[in-house]
C-alpha cells in the first residue's frame, strides 16, 4: 500500500485486478487493495533448470494521439524509469527497442508473438500512454509469450509531473508478480553530501534519481538512519557545534533534538519497532562505549563498558542483538551482543580493521568494511559461522555498506584519489558483489542507507 503525502497526492492509483484471459477490462479510479497486490490463484513455476532471469520484451511505449509536451516529456521519462527498473531488479533479462529493431511486426498479435519467441523472449510488456485532460494515463499490459495471454494488466492515472513514481509504482507491480517479493523502485536512500558547500542529508530514489536536500544546517551533517516507519530519519549534526543526535520528519521537514548533553554523540541506529534509539557517546579521555534511549531521548541506558573505543551500533532486524566496532583487544573489529549488553561475542577475524555493521534484512548476516591489505572493501560474513568473504577487491576505499530492504543488492561509499584531489561516491552492486553501478557525482557523497519497503 502507498501511504498518501503531498507528492502522491496528485498521483490517482487506478488498478485493474488480475486477468488470466487474453483481455484486461480496464477498470476506473479504484483504490488499489491488497487483493490486487497479489492474486492467490496465480503461481509462477520454474521447472526444470533454474534460470537467474525471465526474458522480457519490452518494446517503445506507444502514444496514443497527439500528447502535448508535458505528456510527450513525461512518457519519455516513465518509459526509461520503468525499464531501469525492471533491469535492475535482478527478475528480468530486458530486451528492448535497439534488440527487437530486427523484428519485422505486423501488428497481428499471433504472428508477432511468434516473433517475439524467435528471439528467444518469454515475457512481452506493452505500454500505452494516453492524455486526458492534462493528466498522464498509462496502461501496461504483460503477456505470457507460450499461451499469448495477458497474465498481467495495470492502470495509472497522474499528474504528469509524478510520471516517474507511476513507472516505479507499475515495476514493483510487476515484479511482485513474478518473484513474489516486493521492489526496490519505490524505496528511497538517504545519504550525506557536501555539494552546497556544507555537509547535509540528502535522498534520492533507489535508482539514483531524484536527488533533494532533508536538511539545511549549514554545518556538518551525516550518519542518517531510517526510523523502519519510514517517515523519519535520525541523523549527526554539528548545528549546536558538538556532535549530536536529531530527527528529522520527512512529511513536515521539522527537525527535533534527540540527545544534546555531553561532548559527542555519534552513529544512530533505530530498533525495528522505530522506539529506540543505540549510539556511540564519548564518556570522557576519548572513549566511547554504546548506549540506548527511547526515540525522545530519554531512559538513557549505557550498554558497553571497556578501556577502547566502542562505536557504530547497528540494530539486528529481530531486536535481539546490537553489532558495533570496538577497539578493545586492539585493532577494531566487529563485535555482536543482546540488546541488554550481555552475551559479548567477536564476530570478524579476518583483517587489522573491521569497521560499520549492516544487518542484512533476514538477519543472518552482515556487510562492513574491512581492510587486510592496503584500503578497505567491503566484506559480508555469516553471523553463525563468521565466515567472511570479500565483495570488492581494492581501486580505491570501500565502505559504509548498507543492505537493500530486499537483501539483493548493497550501497556503499568508494573514496578514490585521482589528479583532481579525492572523490568520495555511493555506488550499488548486488549482494554477491557483481553489477556494480554509481549512483551519485555531484559533490563528495557518503553514508548511504536504504529505506525500508514502503507501507
Amino acid at each position: 500500500m502507498i501511504r498518501a503525502s503531498n507528492t502522491t497526492a496528485l498521483l490517482y492509483l487506478v488498478l485493474s485486478a488480475l486477468w488470466l484471459g487474453p483481455t484486461v477490462a480496464w477498470s476506473q479510479q479504484v483504490p488499489p487493495t491488497e487483493d490486487q497486490l497479489s492474486d492467490p490463484e496465480v503461481n509462477v513455476v520454474l521447472e526444470g533448470r533454474q534460470r537467474s532471469r525471465f526474458r522480457l520484451a519490452m518494446p517503445a511505449v506507444q502514444r496514443e494521439g497527439a500528447p502535448g509536451p508535458q505528456i510527450r516529456e513525461a512518457a519519455d521519462q516513465l518509459e526509461q524509469t520503468l525499464r531501469t527498473d525492471l533491469d535492475q531488479s535482478g527478475i528480468f533479462d530486458v530486451r528492448g527497442p535497439a534488440q527487437l529493431s530486427v523484428l519485422n511486426l505486423t501488428g497481428n498479435d499471433e504472428r508477432d508473438f511468434e516473433l517475439y519467441r524467435s528471439l528467444r523472449n518469454e515475457l512481452l510488456l506493452t505500454s500505452l500512454v494516453k492524455q486526458d485532460q492534462g493528466r498522464l494515463i498509462l496502461e501496461g499490459r504483460v503477456y505470457d509469450l507460450a499461451s499469448g495471454k495477458v497474465v498481467l494488466g495495470k492502470r495509472y492515472r497522474g499528474d504528469p509531473s509524478i510520471a516517474r513514481r507511476i513507472a516505479h509504482t507499475f515495476a514493483d507491480e510487476i515484479i511482485l508478480y513474478f518473484s513474489g517479493r516486493q521492489g526496490l523502485a519505490l524505496t528511497s536512500i538517504a545519504f550525506a553530501s557536501d555539494r552546497s558547500g556544507f555537509k547535509e542529508l540528502y535522498l534520492m530514489d533507489s535508482d539514483g534519481a531524484n536527488q533533494r536536500p532533508i536538511t539545511a544546517h549549514k554545518s556538518i551533517s551525516m550518519s542518517p538512519e531510517w526510523n523502519p516507519n519510514g517517515r523519519e530519519i535520525a541523523y549527526i549534526s554539528y548545528y549546536s557545534g558538538t556532535p549530536n543526535i536529531y530527527l528529522v520528519d520527512l512529511g513536515s521537514g521539522r527537525k527535533t533534538p534527540v540527545i544534546t548533553t555531553g561532548s559527542l554523540n555519534i552513529s544512530p541506529s533505530f530498533s525495528p519497532s522505530g522506539k529506540q534509539i543505540a549510539f556511540a557517546r564519548s564518556i570522557g579521555d576519548g572513549n566511547s562505549e554504546i548506549f540506548i534511549c527511547n526515540r525522545d531521548g530519554s531512559a538513557l541506558q549505557q550498554l558497553t563498558h571497556s578501556s577502547g573505543i566502542d562505536t557504530n551500533p547497528a540494530w539486528s532486524p529481530n531486536g535481539r542483538e546490537i553489532a558495533f566496532t570496538s577497539s578493545r583487544t586492539g585493532s577494531p573489529q566487529i563485535y555482536i551482543m543482546d540488546a541488554e549488553g550481555t552475551n559479548l561475542r567477536r564476530a570478524t577475524f579476518d583483517g587489522n580493521y573491521n569497521d560499520g555493521a549492516a544487518w542484512s534484512p533476514d538477519g543472518t548476516r552482515i556487510v562492513y568494511a574491512s581492510r587486510r591489505t592496503g584500503d578497505f572493501d567491503i566484506a559480508v560474513a555469516d553471523v553463525v559461522t563468521l565466515e567472511s568473504r570479500l565483495l570488492t577487491h581494492g581501486g580505491g576505499s570501500n565502505e559504509t555498506p548498507s543492505f537493500s530492504p530486499d537483501g539483493r543488492r548493497i550501497l556503499f561509499t568508494l573514496k578514490r584519489q585521482s589528479r583532481s584531489g579525492t572523490s568520495t561516491q555511493i555506488f550499488v552492486m548486488d549482494a554477491t558483489g557483481g553489477n556494480r553501478e554509481q549512483l551519485t557525482s555531484k559533490g563528495n557523497n557518503s553514508s548511504p542507507v536504504w529505506s525500508g519497503f514502503k507501507e
